[in-house]
């Protein structure tokens, strides 16, 4: 006998048939459609450089010179020597700059700020910086050292090296040479800015970065504990190995021996005791 619609509606036949309908539905959402499919990974991630080894910001691309070494120290802990005089740093940060515009005027500078707020110790039995505690940065307002080739074209700029090897460190928070003041025991990193000459401001009198055309780099290589003497046995010996200014501490020849002579000078050394009679003279005289 025939069923009528609306029992054929409600029949097992249908309900089969409905709900195999369902699943094919249901299995066609899941499928990405060609404008949803996941993309590949953007090129610019694929193409991206080694941490640290260049930096870029607004077309302008700054490669770090030496980086090799600079990993090497930061491998161990790279450690960098202030004093009141102020002290260079070795190594010394060296960059070539690029995508520069060619006739537009430039200032390049460098400063040194904290990489954060605390305070550290080196522990000798496990070969490692720990936190000592917290300090307080604001105290000291971050110095700007500008290149002495400043400012220059773009051009100029580009077909060079720019090393800030002159750049000295120092703890003397009253120091009127221009030295970048830092604290000991604690984290740093340089910066390097590229700033586009503006006749609203002289950028050599202000001595602090403008609000505007600043770009900003900076190497995560090239951090590192400020130390009033070496903590690390490696950092010593890297440092005497590969500063060429250091060349006294690795020649055993005559500068070896201008060295020792130096040190013969020093109070730790033991007193002689001289014998008068062996020079025909008498103790009391």
């Amino acid at each position: 006998m025939a069923l009528s619609f609306r029992a054929h509606a409600f029949s097992v036949e249908a309900l089969v048939r409905r709900s195999a309908k369902r699943k094919v539905l249901e299995s066609r959402d899941e499928e990405p459609s060609p404008d949803c499919r996941p993309s590949r990974r953007a090129p610019e991630a694929e193409k991206r450089p080694k941490a640290g080894a260049e930096s870029r910001a607004g077309g302008v691309q700054v490669e770090l010179e030496g980086s090799e070494l600079w990993r090497r120290f930061h491998d161990i802990g790279t450690e960098m020597i202030i004093t009141k005089a102020g002290r260079r740093m070795f190594p010394s940060v060296r960059v070539k700059v690029k995508g520069l515009e060619p006739l537009q005027q430039y200032y390049i500078a460098i400063d040194v700020v904290p990489v954060d707020s605390k305070r550290y110790r080196y522990v000798y039995h496990s070969s490692q910086w720990m936190v000592a505690g917290n300090t307080d940065h604001s105290c000291i307002t971050p110095r700007l050292y500008i290149h002495p080739d400043s400012p220059c074209s773009g051009e100029t700029w580009m077909r060079q090296i720019v090393s800030f090897d002159r750049v000295k460190l120092t703890n003397n928070e009253m120091d009127d040479k221009g030295h970048i003041i830092l604290q000991s025991m604690h984290k740093y990193k340089p910066r390097v800015h590229v700033i586009a000459q503006d006749s609203r401001f002289d950028l050599a009198q202000i001595q602090s970065l403008p609000a505007e055309g600043v770009q900003t780099f900076s190497f995560q290589e090239t951090e590192f504990t400020t130390v009033t003497a070496y903590q690390n046995q490696q950092i010593t010996k890297l440092k005497i190995d590969r500063n060429p200014f250091a060349k006294g501490f690795r020649d055993p020849g005559r500068n070896r021996g201008v060295l020792d002579g130096l040190l013969e000078t020093y109070p730790w050394r033991p007193t002689l005791a001289l014998d008068f009679k062996a020079f025909g003279a008498d103790s009391q005289g």
